[in-house]
């Protein structure tokens, strides 16, 4: 089982991916720069976790978001969970 700090090392790439893409809305990618920022603050995993877990939900459900997009952010969601765990 890997770290919470290996977790978020993998998730702030994939973000970082979402983020740099022009194909995702704007807001989907400025709440992906946040969520970004936020792992790298040195707080207690859980809360990091469970912060970044209620953006990435709120921005899977946008309407407008692709639906690669998408699919990524589940694939952070199901990470960042085993976390808050």
């Amino acid at each position: 089982m890997s770290t919470s700090a290996e977790t978020f090392e993998k998730c702030s790439e994939i973000l970082k991916q979402i983020s740099g893409d022009n194909s995702v809305p704007r807001n989907i990618r400025k709440s992906a720069d946040e969520s970004d920022a936020l792992l790298k603050e040195d707080k207690e995993p859980t809360i990091v976790a469970s912060t970044v877990i209620s953006i990435l939900d709120d921005i899977s459900n946008d309407p407008n978001i692709p639906t690669h997009a998408r699919t990524l952010i589940w694939n952070l969601l199901s990470e960042l969970e085993s976390i808050k765990d």
